[in-house]
C-alpha cells in the first residue's frame, strides 16, 4: 500500500482558478441525492501557470458518482476531462468559462459525517476542513472564495423546514408533493463554510438590535421534543452579540442568523455564515437534564461559533496552516467572554488545568507540532489542543503584551484590512505590530516551535542592601522534527508577597513600576533586581500570575512558602496554583512511600493545615474556594512524572482524599449544608458557585463512605431539584463500594431518561469511570446497550473516550485487556468514521511515557492497528507513534 503523501507550507501556491459565483441544486433523497452545480470561473492572473495558455481546472472530489460534465453549455465526452478518485481535471478551458456538473451522493451511507449526510432523518453539511468534495467536484480549499446561490429541493412532507446560508429569496412548489427555496448568501465565502439543514424541525425565535439600529432575526431549529431546551443557548447568542459589539466594535451582517441542532456531529459546532451547525450537546440545555458545566459550554460554544463571523468567516485563513488564526484567536475571544459572563479567576483556572493536562501532555508527544505546523497529511488531525488552546494562548500574550487599547486598535485594523479576504498569521501580527509599533519578529518562534517551554526560576534576597535578584532561565525541550529551540518571548506577570500578606511596590532600574509588573524574557537567561525593599523578612514572589505564558514554571518554594501564598496572593489564579504545588507535593510522598511498600504513610500536616484554613474562612468567591479544594488529577499528577506509575497515583491520589475527609470530616459536613440549594434553581453563577461547592464537600465524604455523606448522596439524588446534583450523587453512589446503592440507582435514572439521549450519556460516562477493578466488563456490557451506536460520535467519547481518558487505573491494566478493547475499537471506528477513530486512538499513542511493560503491550496494539487498510487520518496518527 502507497504512504500518502504530506502536504507542505512551503509548497503553498495561489489558486490557478478563482470562482466567482457558485450555484448550487441539490435534489434530495437519502441514498441518491442529485447536486447540479455551475461555476463562474476566472484564470486567476496573479497564479504562476508557467505559460500563455490557462491552467488545467483540478476539482477536488470524492465519494461522488458523476453524471455529466458542461463548459459553457456544450456537454463534455469522457475523454475530454480527467477523472480518479479524488479529483476531475478539465484542461484547454478558456481563460472565463462557466463550468456545470452534475453528480449522484449517498448521504445516508455517509458515517464519516463529513459533506452531507443524514442523520436521525435529518439532512445535514459538515464540510470543515475538506468536506465539501464528498458533495461536489469543487477547488476545496479555503483561500477560494465565491458567492453561494442554493436550492434544496425536498418532500415537503418529510423534510418541510430547508436551510442554506444567507437570505431565502425564494421559495416554492414542485410536483410529487416536492417544495423549494432558495438561499443567497452575499458575503463571499470558501467552500468549507457551505450550510445545508434538511428536516422536520422546529424554530425559537426571537429578535436582535445591533449597534446601527439593524433588526436581526435570530433562530434556534431543533427536534420538536427538544424546543424547551434551547432558552439558555438564544440567551448567551444575544449576549455574545451585544459583547462582539461593545468589545470588538464587530456588528452582525446579515438578516438573519440561524442555529441547528444535530445528534450526529464530530465537532462540537460549525460556523457555517449565518446557519451554524451544533452538536445537540452544545446547544440544548435545560435543568433537568444539563449540568452547569455543560450550561456553560453551552454559553461558551454559542459565542465561539458567533465570534467566527468575524474572526474565521469574513476574515478566512489563507490555507489549513493558518488555522490557528481564526481558532486561537476565537477560543481567546472566546475564554474572555466567558471571564466577563461568569467568574475570571475561576474561568482562568478551568482553561489552564486543561491546558497543562491535556495541551501539554500533546506538546510532549508523539504527535507534536506548532501551532502553525509546517506540514501535514491528513488536516483533520490538526484540529487539536496546540491550534485551539495553545494558540489562544498566544493571542493571550500579544493582548497582554500590548494592552487593552492597543490590542483593539490592532484587532481593529486586521478586521479592516483583510475584511472579505484569505489571511495569514503574518496578517495577523502585522496589524498588532503596525497598531502598537512593537517588533514582533521574535515572538513569532510562538507560532514556529513546537513543545512547551520550561521556565527555571530562582531569586535571591538581600535584606542589608534591600534588593531581591530574580533569574529566570528559559529552554524548550526537543520535539519530532525539531531538535534545537531558539529563545521565545515570555511574558512573566510577577509580584512579590511580603511577610504581612501585601504585594510590595516594585522598582526596577530606578524607576517605581506599582505592585505586578510584567517581565519580559527574551533571552536564555537573565536577571532583574529589585530594589528598596525594606525589612529583614524576604519577600516570596509571585511568578505568572493569571498564567501569563503557556510555560512550566519551576521554582524552590518551600512548602511553607506555598502555604502562604495559597492564603495571601492577590492573585486568585496564583492562589490555587499554589495550592496544586503543595498538594503535588504532599501527592508525590505519598507516592513514594507506596513504590516503598508503606502503605500506612500520612499525608503532610502542612496541607492539612491550609485544608482546613480553606474551609474555615469566609469564602469570597465559593467557585475558586471548590476549585482550591480540588486535588490535582490523576492525568495532572502523571504528567509531572518522567515515567507515569498508574497504581501509585491512583494509590496516593485516593490516600490524600480520604485522610482530608477523616480529618475535616465535620468541616465538610457544614460546607455541605451551608451551600444546599434554596429556592428554584437557576444557572446563575451565584447558584452554580454553590452547587460546586457542596458536591465538592460531598465528594470528600463519600470517600471515606462516611453515612452521613451516604444519606446526603441519597437525598440529593432522590430530590432530584436539577441534574448538577443528581449527576453529582448518582456518580459517588455508583463509585462507592456499595452496589446496593449505586445499581438501583443506575437503573431508575435509565428508565426515567432512556429517551434522552444526551442524557443517557452522561448514565454511560458513569458507570464506564467507576474505579473497581469489574469495570471493563461494565464497558463491553454497555457497548451492547441499545441506546449506544459506535456510528455516533457523542456515544463513542461517552462511553470508550471516558473510559480510556478517565479511568486511567483500570484502562492501564496490566493484563493490557484496556487497551485491546480501545484498538477494537478503533479499527472498527477507522471503516465508519476515520476521524474520530485519529481522536480516540490518543490514550495508546502514549505509550513512551509507561513502564516497559505497559508500553510493550499498548505498542503491540498499536502494530496490530497498523496491519490494517488505514485512513489517512488514522495513518499518519498511528506512524508518529510508532516513529
Amino acid at each position: 500500500m502507497s504512504q500518502p503523501a504530506a502536504i507542505h507550507l512551503a509548497d503553498y501556491q495561489a489558486p490557478a482558478w478563482r470562482v466567482l459565483d457558485t450555484r448550487l441544486t441539490f435534489d434530495l433523497a437519502p441514498s441518491a441525492t442529485r447536486v447540479t452545480t455551475v461555476l463562474t470561473l476566472e484564470a486567476n492572473p496573479d497564479a504562476a501557470v508557467g505559460s500563455d495558455a490557462t491552467p488545467p481546472l483540478v476539482l477536488n472530489g470524492e465519494h461522488l458518482t458523476l453524471e455529466s460534465v458542461r463548459v459553457d453549455g456544450r456537454a463534455l465526452a469522457s475523454d475530454e476531462y480527467k477523472l480518479d478518485e479524488t479529483h476531475l481535471t478539465l484542461a484547454g478551458l478558456p481563460a472565463n468559462c462557466e463550468l456545470e456538473t452534475v453528480v449522484v451522493i449517498d448521504p445516508a451511507a455517509n458515517t464519516a459525517l463529513e459533506g452531507l449526510y443524514v442523520s436521525s432523518g435529518m439532512f445535514c453539511t459538515q464540510c470543515e476542513a475538506e468536506g465539501f468534495r464528498r458533495i461536489t467536484y469543487y477547488p476545496d480549499r479555503p483561500d477560494v472564495m465565491s458567492v453561494f446561490t442554493t436550492t434544496i429541493i425536498a418532500d415537503k412532507d418529510s423534510y418541510p423546514i430547508l436551510l442554506s446560508n444567507g437570505n431565502p429569496i425564494e421559495r416554492g412548489e414542485r410536483e410529487g408533493g416536492r417544495h423549494f427555496v432558495t438561499w443567497q448568501d452575499p458575503h463571499p465565502k470558501p467552500c468549507y463554510l457551505f450550510a445545508l439543514v434538511a428536516g422536520d424541525l422546529v424554530k425559537h425565535d426571537d429578535s436582535f438590535t445591533t449597534m446601527s439600529g439593524r433588526d436581526v432575526a435570530l433562530e434556534i431549529w431543533v427536534e420538536p421534543e427538544n424546543l424547551d431546551k434551547t432558552q439558555h443557548a438564544m440567551n448567551s447568542l444575544k449576549a455574545s452579540m451585544k459583547w462582539d459589539e461593545e468589545v470588538y466594535g464587530r456588528e452582525y451582517d446579515l438578516d438573519i442568523f440561524m442555529i441547528v441542532a444535530v445528534n450526529d456531529f464530530n465537532m462540537g459546532a460549525m460556523e457555517n455564515k449565518g446557519l451554524n451547525i451544533f452538536n445537540s450537546a452544545c446547544v440544548l440545555a435545560n435543568p433537568d437534564t444539563t449540568t452547569d458545566a455543560a450550561f456553560q459550554r453551552v454559553e461558551g460554544v454559542v459565542a465561539h461559533e458567533y465570534f467566527h463571523n468575524w474572526s474565521g468567516n469574513r476574515v478566512t485563513c489563507r490555507d489549513w496552516f493558518q488555522l490557528s488564526l481564526k481558532e486561537g484567536f476565537t477560543v481567546y475571544r472566546d475564554q474572555t467572554f466567558s471571564a466577563d459572563m461568569n467568574s475570571a479567576p475561576v474561568k482562568r483556572i478551568e482553561d489552564v488545568a486543561m491546558l497543562r493536562t491535556a495541551q501539554f501532555a500533546e506538546d510532549a508527544g508523539p504527535t507534536a507540532h506548532p501551532v502553525r505546523p509546517a506540514s501535514y497529511i491528513e488536516i483533520s488531525n490538526f484540529y487539536t489542543l496546540t491550534i485551539y488552546e495553545k494558540g489562544s494562548e498566544v493571542v493571550r500574550m500579544v493582548a497582554n503584551l500590548l494592552g487593552e487599547e492597543a490590542f483593539r486598535r490592532g484587532s481593529d485594523l486586521y478586521f479592516a484590512r483583510n475584511d472579505g479576504s484569505a489571511a495569514t498569521i503574518e496578517d495577523f501580527i502585522s496589524a498588532m505590530s503596525e497598531a502598537s509599533g512593537r517588533d514582533f519578529s521574535q515572538f513569532m518562534r510562538w507560532y514556529s516551535q513546537a513543545g512547551t517551554p520550561n521556565i527555571a526560576a530562582s531569586g535571591t534576597f538581600d535584606a542589608q542592601a534591600g534588593t531581591y535578584s530574580l533569574t529566570l532561565r528559559q529552554s524548550t525541550p526537543p520535539s519530532p522534527g525539531q531538535a534545537e529551540k531558539l529563545p521565545l518571548v515570555i511574558p512573566v506577570r510577577m509580584g512579590l508577597v511580603g511577610a504581612d500578606g501585601s504585594d510590595l511596590t516594585l522598582t526596577l532600574d530606578g524607576e517605581a513600576l506599582g505592585t505586578e509588573i510584567v517581565l519580559e524574557l527574551t533571552e536564555a537567561e537573565q536577571t532583574f533586581v529589585f530594589t528598596g525593599l525594606a525589612g529583614d523578612a524576604e519577600p516570596v514572589p509571585s511568578l505568572l500570575r493569571g498564567f501569563s505564558a503557556p510555560v512550566k514554571l519551576a521554582f524552590d518554594y518551600s512548602r511553607e512558602q506555598l502555604a502562604f501564598l495559597m492564603q495571601h496572593d492577590s492573585d486568585g489564579f496564583n492562589r490555587w496554583d499554589a495550592g496544586q504545588r503543595l498538594a503535588m507535593a504532599a501527592l508525590e510522598d505519598l507516592m513514594a512511600a507506596w513504590q516503598r511498600g508503606e502503605q500506612e504513610a500520612q499525608l503532610d500536616e502542612r496541607l492539612l493545615a491550609a485544608y482546613r484554613f480553606l474551609l474555615q474562612s469566609e469564602a469570597s468567591d465559593r467557585a475558586v474556594l471548590a476549585e482550591m479544594l480540588t486535588l490535582p488529577s490523576e492525568a495532572y499528577i502523571a504528567e509531572q512524572q518522567s515515567v507515569v506509575d498508574v497504581d501509585a497515583i491512583h494509590w496516593a491520589r485516593k490516600t490524600a482524599k480520604a485522610q482530608l475527609a477523616s480529618a475535616l470530616r465535620d468541616d465538610f459536613v457544614a460546607l455541605y449544608h451551608a451551600n444546599a440549594q434554596q429556592g428554584d434553581y437557576a444557572p446563575t453563577f451565584e447558584q452554580m458557585a454553590r452547587r460546586s461547592l457542596k458536591n465538592a464537600a460531598l465528594s470528600y465524604l463519600m470517600s471515606i463512605e462516611d453515612e452521613e455523606g451516604m444519606r446526603l448522596s441519597q437525598a440529593q439524588l432522590a430530590a432530584a431539584h436539577n441534574m448538577t446534583d443528581v449527576r453529582a450523587a448518582l456518580t459517588m453512589l455508583v463509585h462507592s463500594s456499595r452496589t446496593d446503592l449505586g445499581d438501583p440507582a443506575l437503573k431508575s435514572f435509565a428508565e426515567r431518561w432512556s429517551h434522552d439521549p444526551l442524557v443517557m450519556d452522561q448514565w454511560f460516562s458513569i458507570q464506564v469511570t467507576r474505579p473497581q477493578a469489574d469495570v471493563l466488563d461494565r464497558v463491553r456490557f454497555l457497548m451492547e446497550h441499545p441506546a449506544f451506536s459506535l456510528t455516533n460520535p457523542n456515544k463513542v467519547r461517552a462511553l470508550i473516550g471516558a473510559f480510556a481518558g478517565q479511568n486511567r487505573v483500570n484502562f492501564h491494566r496490566l493484563d493490557g485487556e484496556g487497551y485491546r478493547l480501545l484498538a477494537d475499537v478503533v479499527i472498527e471506528l477507522n471503516r465508519l468514521n476515520p476521524e474520530i477513530a485519529a481522536r480516540i486512538i490518543t490514550p495508546l499513542t502514549r505509550y513512551k511515557r509507561f513502564d516497559a511493560k505497559r508500553q510493550d503491550l499498548m505498542k503491540a496494539e498499536l502494530e496490530r492497528i497498523r496491519g490494517e487498510k488505514l485512513s489517512n487520518n488514522l495513518y499518519e496518527v498511528v506512524e508518529k507513534a510508532l516513529a
